[in-house]
C-alpha cells in the first residue's frame, strides 16, 4: 500500500478510514470465509468478530500493509477456536448462500476443496477466490512466501487426484 493510500484508510478520528475498508471489504471476506469454513452462517460470525476486532484497533490495524488479510486471518483463527471448543471437524458439505445469485457451482469441486486441510483450504480460498498474490498470502498469513507456495502445490495436487485429472 502506498503512503497516500495507508493515510487515507487510517483517516479520521470518526472512523472514515474503517468505514470505507469495512465497505470494500466485508463482503468478499465473508465469502471467502464461507468458502474455508463450509458454512455461510458460520462466516457472518467469523467476519462480525474480526472487523469487530480491526474496529476497536483501527489506528494500527489500518496502517498494516494488507489489514484485508488480517482480518481474514482473525475471522480464520476464531472459527477454529470455536472448532475446537466444540470438538467438530469443519463443514466439508457444499452451501448455498440465498443472498447470492450465482452460476451453479461445481459441487465436486466444493466437496474436493472442503476435504483439503484447512491450512492448505484457507491458502487455495486467498490465492484463488480472493485472487491475492503469493506475497499478499504471505503477508496475510505472517508465513514465508515458499510456504505458500509449497501448500498450494500440495493442495493442487490433491484437488486434481480427487477431481481426477492429470497434472
Amino acid at each position: 500500500m502506498v503512503d497516500a493510500e495507508r493515510s487515507v484508510a487510517v483517516s479520521g478520528e470518526t472512523g472514515d478510514g474503517f468505514a470505507v475498508f469495512y465497505a470494500r471489504w466485508r463482503d468478499p471476506l465473508r465469502r471467502a470465509l464461507a468458502l474455508t469454513l463450509g458454512s455461510v452462517a458460520f462466516a457472518d460470525e467469523a467476519i462480525d468478530e474480526a472487523m469487530s476486532r480491526a474496529a476497536a484497533n483501527w489506528g494500527q490495524i489500518g496502517i498494516y500493509d494488507s489489514p484485508q488479510g488480517w482480518v481474514y486471518r482473525v475471522g480464520l483463527n476464531w472459527a477454529r477456536g470455536i472448532f475446537r471448543k466444540r470438538r467438530r471437524e469443519v463443514l466439508t458439505d457444499s452451501f448455498v448462500d440465498p443472498g447470492q445469485e450465482s452460476p451453479k457451482p461445481d459441487l465436486d469441486l466444493l466437496r474436493a476443496v472442503g476435504q483439503l486441510p484447512t491450512r492448505q483450504r484457507s491458502i487455495v480460498v486467498a490465492r484463488y477466490y480472493l485472487d491475492w498474490s503469493t506475497a499478499e498470502v504471505a503477508t496475510a498469513f505472517d508465513i514465508p512466501a515458499g510456504t505458500v507456495k509449497s501448500r498450494l502445490s500440495r493442495a493442487l495436487a490433491r484437488l486434481a487426484k480427487d477431481l481426477g485429472e492429470s497434472q
